[in-house]
């Protein structure tokens, strides 16, 4: 077992426009031991990204507010640190990447210059210095020429090696926590593939923990140990990789594995889609979120919320039938014929 890096203790996030207050993440809790990688899933809305952002306390306020809940890294709570406190944190030793390249590089600096800036910030050293380790960090995430490229603007790289540059500011300072949040989105499917195997590799040399923020459950099975499945701003499932891709638990969760394209997918064959629309989140959910999408929801889901609990040691699930009285069977084509309990 890794010595515990990150504990996320029920995290709750806010927003508001006018009287509206917009529950975005409601509660989520979880762990992270170094050198392991956690992949947080969820379609659109689900709360993933504002889960990310707000361990660095980069959601926007107003409108945003963390309004509870603990992060604690390396025995401190980042919640309760000073802006100056999060400031030598932020980039240093947690990075960010964020899913578009040409939106987070600057186009009117060379992109040497942003490695360099970034570097400087967090490290007492001399500008050449940090030169020489922004090339070293070019090189390192395989650009080629990077004594050459480190002088050129960011619309002189494609998608993937705009991405690859940022991957090198992120890992500038040596960071213990690396947070990707959509990493590959942008990139056509080749270099993805690229990006992710990237990311493996040098997670291994640099001995870090990654966060993956993702929709596609894809890379998370190639790229992380344990897998965080979000809904409507709360954790319904939890465990590693393994055991939940072999044995998941929650209906979402089924629909969100039964929507991927496969190998022995007939291309002629529809995919399975989960009807209907996630909640909205600044109305109050009296039951389970997921009851009006969810095919074996009854009476009970929708008067009270299902607690996140362990049926099975390691793996956790919020759902009422999912405990050892009530078995929830699964059947393959529930997503085929777009029903729910209400329908």
């Amino acid at each position: 077992m890794s010595e515990q890096l990150l504990s996320v203790q029920g995290v709750q996030v806010e927003f508001k426009s006018g009287s509206i207050i917009t529950k975005a993440v409601n509660g989520v809790s979880f762990n992270l031991g170094e050198n392991e990688s956690l992949g947080i899933v969820g379609e659109s809305g689900s709360g993933k990204s504002v889960t990310a952002t707000s361990l660095l306390r980069l959601i926007p306020n107003p409108p945003g507010k963390i309004t509870n809940g603990k992060v604690i890294f390396k025995d401190k709570n980042l919640l309760e640190l000073s802006n100056e406190q999060i400031r030598k944190i932020r980039g240093n030793e947690i990075s960010m990447i964020f899913q578009d390249p040409s939106t987070s590089l600057n186009p009117v600096f060379k992109v040497g210059d942003q490695i360099i800036e970034s570097i400087r910030t967090h490290k007492n050293i001399s500008k050449k210095e940090a030169r020489k380790k922004a090339i070293e960090m070019l090189d390192l995430v395989g650009i080629p020429a990077p004594e050459k490229r480190i002088n050129m603007y960011p619309h002189e790289f494609s998608g993937g090696m705009r991405q690859r540059v940022m991957i090198a500011i992120a890992l500038s300072c040596d960071p213990k926590l690396l947070i990707a949040d959509e990493p590959t989105t942008a990139l056509d499917v080749t270099v993805q593939a690229q990006i992710l195997n990237l990311m493996k590799d040098l997670q291994e040399q640099l001995n870090m923990s990654i966060i993956m923020i993702t929709h596609d459950l894809g890379v998370v099975w190639e790229t992380c140990d344990k897998v965080l499945v979000m809904y409507a701003g709360k954790v319904v499932e939890s465990g590693s990789v393994k055991e939940v891709y072999e044995n998941p638990l929650h209906p979402y969760t089924w629909g969100l594995l039964d929507s991927q394209i496969t190998e022995s997918h007939d291309s002629l064959s529809p995919l399975a889609t989960i009807p209907g629309s996630p909640p909205d989140l600044s109305h109050e959910i009296k039951g389970c979120p997921f009851a009006d999408r969810c095919p074996f929801a009854q009476e009970l889901c929708y008067e009270k919320a299902p607690e996140l609990k362990e049926p099975i040691e390691g793996h956790a699930v919020a759902c009422h039938f999912q405990t050892e009285e009530h078995k929830l069977e699964r059947r393959e084509d529930v997503y085929f014929n777009g029903t729910t309990a209400r329908s």
